[in-house]
């Protein structure tokens, strides 16, 4: 054979064996903590060893900046293979054929894995178009140590209860220091009051219709104006985001604040010292929390989906992402990792998952966005006593309805 064939069958090789490292998976993981990295770097690394004719192309971008760079992406033809979303951006992705429905991509064993109640919010028509790899519920945390120095023993079980200890934390008059912690900014600054609607029976959406002008929604407006007028919460709370209030708390200047699992282990690293505990949601008429889920969802325009669902299964395996939910302080989502001692054994986080038979998720609704920013912006008019009650939230209802159409 002549040297200039052996070269160009060496050339080939060396292009096919280019060509076969060459299928990219493009993958966008938002920033949870200085944790989400490293775990998904380690899925990479993993995932690659095992199939090395993959390389796979992590972007990690913060929360805030998701759905605007996603939607950006897609406009402009450039939107990633999967990526992890908010569940309830699923309705909108799905109305506009932007995500590709996975139960065919799906085995009995990968979908038998997870927890059903986790699962359902990502179902659309019928179809599973999310994958739950972030869950959560809310809970409330109190401060043992300012219920004492107030004489109180035991957490409040209802409003009322929360109203009468909040009169003896201000009674008590201890040093910068609040009963309530009451989130009015950012994120989820709606979903802060969905706990006490929820609480009074009512309902974000109710037959076809917004629900936040309801007996139920102004009762639980009302209840939370009370709080701010009788300086049961911070001052100020319109300036107060999620991770403001929940700060306050790890500061051991408030009573009680209203959160999500994870913040267990900023206490552990950040006040070990504190002293608190972890009980339900005050009730209304009936007990009620917020339950939670991100999803990884699979674009329509991927070329390489097969690829890109086995890179999705394989961090949703619970061997793996067990880890990530622990570092993150999150809910089991796979019957897997509900069953290891971390979990069955950890009496805060039973606290939870107790909750989940009572838990209310976002509704499956196009531009729920919208929706829930109609609803913070009438919250905040309230708290700031810009507008009465009823006109604030009948003002969002309206807004609302013109989205639900």
């Amino acid at each position: 054979m002549k040297a200039s064939a052996v070269k160009l069958i060496a050339l080939s090789a060396t292009l096919l064996g280019t060509a076969a490292l060459a299928t990219d998976v493009k993958v966008v993981i938002p920033y949870y903590s200085a944790a989400t990295e490293p775990f998904f770097k380690k899925m990479e690394a993993g995932y690659e060893k095992a199939h090395p004719g993959v390389d796979i192309k992590l972007e990690i971008v913060n929360w805030d900046n998701l759905y605007d760079k996603l939607t950006t992406d897609i406009a402009g033809g450039t939107a990633p293979d999967i990526s992890i979303i908010g569940t309830r951006w699923l309705t909108d992705f799905v109305k506009n054929d932007i995500v590709e429905p996975l139960d065919g991509y799906m085995s009995a064993t990968v979908k038998g894995g997870f927890i059903d109640a986790f699962l359902e919010p990502g179902k659309l028509q019928g179809k599973i178009y999310g994958l739950p790899v972030a869950a959560s519920a809310r809970a409330m945390y109190y401060n043992k140590d300012v219920l004492a120095k107030a004489g109180v023993k035991n957490p409040p079980r209802t409003w009322t209860e929360l109203q009468s200890v909040c009169k003896k934390i201000v009674a008590a008059n201890i040093k910068d220091t609040y009963c309530f912690g009451l989130q009015g900014k950012e994120v989820e600054t709606d979903a802060y009051w969905y706990y006490a609607l929820w609480s009074y029976g009512g309902d974000v959406v109710s037959g076809g219709k917004s629900g936040v002008n309801s007996a139920a929604a102004v009762k639980a407006a009302n209840l939370y104006k009370s709080l701010i007028t009788n300086k049961y919460t911070q001052p100020g709370v319109t300036g107060y985001s999620r991770e403001n209030v929940q700060d306050l708390f790890k500061q051991g200047r408030l009573g009680f604040v209203i959160t999500a699992p994870f913040l267990i282990g900023q206490i552990a690293k950040e006040a070990p010292k504190l002293n608190y505990g972890i009980t339900a949601i005050p009730k209304g008429t009936k007990q009620a929390t917020y339950g939670v889920t991100d999803s990884i969802a699979l674009f329509k325009t991927s070329r390489v989906k097969k690829e890109a669902f086995d890179f999705m299964a394989y961090v949703l395996d619970a061997r793996q992402h067990i880890e990530f939910t622990k570092n993150e302080g999150f809910l089991p989502i796979a019957k897997g990792e509900a069953s290891d001692p971390y979990f069955t054994n950890n009496a805060q986080l039973k606290i939870f998952t107790n909750l989940l038979p009572v838990a209310k998720f976002a509704p499956n609704i196009a531009d729920w966005e919208k929706v829930a920013d109609a609803t913070s912006r009438a919250l905040q008019s309230i708290y700031l006593g810009q507008k009465d009650v009823k006109a604030a939230l009948n003002g969002a209802a309206s807004e609302a309805n013109q989205v639900i159409k």
